[in-house]
């Protein structure tokens, strides 16, 4: 079959003749529609991410929108490496029928920045009975975005979203939530605006996607502010875009009741997570989610792969 092939890390994915994936009891091939060119998947296709495969050549790719044998289109992934979604058949574990309405290709390319704050957002909404105030660090790229629009959707009494890009910033301010521009979160303008978003706010959950010096900031904003009885917070890590390390105080622990924790591939299972994508597709079909993108056929994947701006790369057949 055709793929996407990945032959070392520091290779770009070529086009080239692949084996078919190994059968599976019970699951009958699927065809590519639409895989998402995310984050993660150029991470772990070249081992920086920390569930990056070591062993090639490979085929990329997490997720994807696929034709069933029926004609039925699905989501789909976690496919057994070495073979990703990034070629023109798939063995995968389970499928998700996709509802009417749904672009297929905004699926392929929003479903994997959208679950990531799906999941934190509804495991502290199960957890704490509501959502309360939610502050978003790195709501103008597509992960922080979706989250925001999640965060309006599931109820959260209100949403803080900070991040650099004002154009982004003006659309979530449309859409209800309270923004905070970041231009330099190191920079004492920009941890004053950040103070200033959070004494106001007093988040109850933090969505942090950026971590490093963003992530820093947010830490003195949460110290500076003297917690009323009870008030806890619930600080998740989940990207690491401005910086793979951030400096915690040992102060902040000790003066409030916080919470950090970490959201990702290998802290939420499989079953969790496929359990919440078909509510999370409805998203997109009745226009809650938005995810815009760009498509490559697979003999240019080597184009997708330098993509860059603000939509997502999206792999089809060709």
């Amino acid at each position: 079959m055709r793929a996407a092939v990945v032959n070392s890390a520091q290779a770009t994915p070529v086009c080239a003749d692949f084996p078919a994936p190994e059968p599976q009891p019970g699951r009958a091939p699927l065809s590519l529609v639409g895989a998402g060119l995310h984050h993660v998947v150029r991470g772990m296709a070249t081992g920086r991410h920390y569930r990056g495969g070591k062993a090639f050549p490979l085929v990329p790719g997490v997720d994807a929108v696929a034709r069933a044998e029926d004609g039925r289109l699905v989501y789909t992934g976690l496919a057994r490496s070495p073979w990703g979604t990034m070629a023109e058949s798939m063995v995968t574990p389970f499928e998700v029928d996709l509802p009417a309405g749904a672009d297929p290709l905004a699926v392929a390319a929003g479903m994997n920045p959208a679950s990531a704050g799906w999941m934190p957002l509804v495991a502290h909404r199960k957890e704490a009975g509501e959502l309360g105030t939610v502050l978003v660090l790195g709501a103008t790229g597509m992960s922080g975005g979706l989250a925001v629009r999640a965060a309006l959707a599931l109820g959260a009494t209100q949403v803080v979203a900070a991040g650099r890009d004002r154009e982004a910033l003006d659309r979530l301010s449309g859409l209800g939530a309270v923004t905070v521009p970041l231009a330099d979160p190191a920079s004492d303008a920009g941890r004053a605006a950040l103070t200033t978003a959070v004494a106001e706010a007093r988040p109850g959950l933090v969505l942090d996607f950026v971590w490093g010096p963003v992530a820093e900031a947010a830490f003195a904003a949460l110290g500076g502010i003297r917690p009323h009885d009870g008030e806890t917070t619930s600080y998740v890590q989940i990207g690491s875009l401005a910086g793979t390390e951030a400096a915690l105080p040992a102060d902040l622990l000790r003066s409030r009741r916080i919470r950090i924790t970490g959201s990702g591939m290998g802290s939420v299972s499989k079953a969790e997570m496929i359990v919440e994508f078909p509510e999370m597709i409805t998203r997109f079909a009745d226009g809650t989610f938005d995810a815009p993108y760009t498509t490559y056929p697979l003999s240019r994947v080597g184009e997708a792969w330098a993509h860059q701006g603000r939509t997502r790369a999206v792999v089809v057949p060709g």
